[in-house]
């Protein structure tokens, strides 16, 4: 169970995980090394994950986000196996949902740029039976890479 101290320390290390533990030991009210454990414990309990760094996108030449909604016919373990590949296959493609209702997945997919996503496409349907493919392009992002809010915990 986590209590105020531990979300706080959620909170400020998904603002800035490289902050100083003395810093996150003052702002949590704790000293150093009880802060040091406190991480720890969390990283251990599996509430901290990885430690990553956010690239900018743009910087790299990524700025482009397409939304792609799948439709399948199939829905079988093997086919399920085959689309997993398919995907773990393809790094421009950064996250996949598989939802309810008439659409079966939605992928958000990076890239340099529009046109770039006929090879994506190409790759994708290459590996894997899908039904129906229908690709949208984000105009602009209103909301990204914001922290989980941590008072459910």
């Amino acid at each position: 169970m986590l209590d105020d101290r531990d979300r706080l320390l959620l909170d400020l290390l998904q603002d800035d995980a490289d902050r100083p533990v003395q810093e996150l030991a003052e702002r949590a009210s704790l000293s150093a090394s009880a802060c040091s454990r406190r991480i720890q414990r969390l990283r251990d309990e599996g509430y901290l994950r990885r430690r990553v760094a956010l690239v900018d996108r743009r910087r790299i030449n990524l700025p482009t986000t397409v939304f792609v909604i799948v439709k399948t016919s199939r829905h079988s373990g093997g086919w399920l196996e085959e689309f997993r590949a398919a995907l773990a296959s393809i790094p421009e493609i950064v996250e996949v949902h598989r939802l309810t209702g008439n659409v079966d997945y939605i992928l958000k997919v990076v890239l340099p740029d529009v046109e770039h996503y006929d090879t994506i496409y190409k790759r994708l349907v290459s590996r894997v039976e899908l039904s129906d493919v229908s690709a949208y392009i984000s105009m602009e992002t209103m909301k990204a890479d914001v922290p989980l809010p941590t008072r459910y915990a």
